[in-house]
């Protein structure tokens, strides 16, 4: 796996020769446990052991719950209160698989960010970073589809907005939006549609989280560096890397701990900070709220999806050129869509040589404008669609795009990078201090011989 000189798994016993003959499940895990991992790893590398641990939770969470839930537009609503009143821990239960979505999207929020920053998509990592956005795009339909099974206000209108969408699709939009709802409307099929396809879905990610663990092992990990392992001699393996377990894995489960401590205290005393009060009404047809809001995570694509209304001149262009095809609906929704696909071809969109941002001065500044526009847009996305709020989530759309599209492209062409440090050993001594016997401050505990 990956290329790297080192030690892979030999049975011992004969128990142990007869089932690697037979099934070399034993090997496979030994060599996954001890992959050479580049020993210059910081606190940024944490959130992949987040993200699984959080994706057992929550499937862990949601098989008990829906042991419990009835779904049907009758009863869903009281189901819930009756996993949160009657249940043996199932306010609990609910609290956590709750808020585990939300662990869920900070986590890989900042897990791309990361990747975006140190040029984790580079070459040769196009394919790991592709089937990351794929997982990506699965945990959004999961979570999207899990907020409308409370079946409160929020729930039975976030789902109306969104599959509305669908709806904007010239000539085959409102066949589409009848066939996902089941019906002409938000209603019971739609309910059990909903309930299959999150129960269903989860279990998709978990396959490619998979083949995206595969993928990175297969190339090697990426370091704050952006300077490859070298794979000439085990010699100089070694003084790049150190083994996954026990060195990463004990890294990973401590900060794995520290989160968890906030995680739970959140369950516990503030469960329902990040939700909205509205969806502890039933769904009502009749009655709409003032501000139809779906959940944080969302917001940023929200707000993109509503910046580009009719009086925006994009629009205008695009609805003359077409024949008026492309409204103002429909170019809001092909921008929506349209700004997770640059995210996903940024392997090819941006043109540097040098993979870390670490080494490069101008990307720097336009890369943390990138990481402020996000939250500024995930703010908009919560207020009105009214005053100057259109105004900022249409300017932040346009530099969403201006990054991977322009941005990008030209800082490849007009950029002049530092040089990277020659090897990942090189940056681990730089940093951290380099001990007598050379291993870059781990220090051996093989006994020494007494004089």
């Amino acid at each position: 796996m990956s290329g790297i000189p080192h030690d892979h798994y030999e049975p011992n016993s004969n128990a142990e020769k007869w089932l690697h003959r037979r099934l070399p499940i034993v090997g496979l895990l030994y060599d996954t446990l001890m992959i050479p991992t580049p020993k210059n790893l910081n606190w940024m590398w944490i959130w992949g052991i987040v993200l699984t641990f959080t994706l057992f939770l929550q499937i862990i969470t949601g098989i008990i719950l829906v042991m419990h839930y009835t779904a049907h537009v009758d009863m869903a609503f009281a189901s819930v209160e009756h996993i949160m009143r009657n249940v043996n821990g199932g306010w609990a239960l609910r609290y956590i698989h709750q808020n585990g979505a939300s662990l869920f999207f900070v986590a890989v929020y900042l897990h791309i960010f990361r990747g975006l920053y140190y040029g984790s998509y580079k070459a040769p990592r196009e394919v790991t970073w592709i089937i990351g956005m794929l997982i990506y795009l699965m945990m959004m339909g999961t979570a999207f589809m899990g907020y409308v099974l409370p079946w409160g206000q929020m729930s039975f209108w976030g789902a109306t907005v969104i599959t509305g969408l669908f709806g904007a699709i010239p000539f085959v939009g409102e066949g589409i939006q009848t066939w996902l709802l089941g019906g002409p409307s938000v209603d019971n099929a739609t309910l059990n549609r909903f309930l299959s396809l999150h129960y269903l879905l989860p279990f998709v990610i978990l396959g490619l989280v998979i083949v995206h663990i595969w993928a990175f092992h297969t190339t090697g990990n990426n370091n704050p560096t952006g300077v490859e392992v070298r794979r000439t001699s085990r010699k100089e393996a070694d003084a790049d890397t150190l083994p996954f377990w026990p060195y990463f894995v004990i890294k990973d489960l401590f900060a794995l701990a520290v989160i968890l401590v906030v995680f739970f205290a959140i369950v516990g005393f503030m469960p329902n900070y990040l939700g909205h009060p509205d969806n502890y009404i039933e769904a009502d047809p009749l009655v709409t709220p003032a501000h139809i809001v779906p959940e944080w995570y969302f917001l940023p694509f929200y707000a993109i999806l509503r910046a580009f209304d009719g009086d925006v001149w994009v629009v205008i262009v695009a609805e003359f050129i077409t024949g008026g095809i492309v409204d103002a609906k429909f170019f809001g929704v092909i921008a929506m869509f349209g700004s997770i696909v640059v995210l996903a071809l940024v392997p090819w969109l941006d043109t540097s040589s040098v993979r870390s941002g670490r080494y490069r001065p101008m990307f720097k500044w336009w890369f943390w404008i990138f990481v402020v526009n996000f939250f500024v847009l995930m703010w908009a996305g919560a207020m009105p669609a009214e005053g100057i709020y259109p105004y900022i989530a249409l300017i932040g759309s346009a530099y969403w795009f201006a990054y991977f599209l322009v941005i990008l492209p030209l800082l490849g062409v007009i950029e002049k990078p530092l040089t990277p440090v020659a090897t990942i050993e090189e940056d681990f001594n730089e940093h951290y201090g380099k001990d007598g016997d050379g291993h870059g401050g781990i220090t051996s505990t093989a006994p020494t011989p007494a004089e």
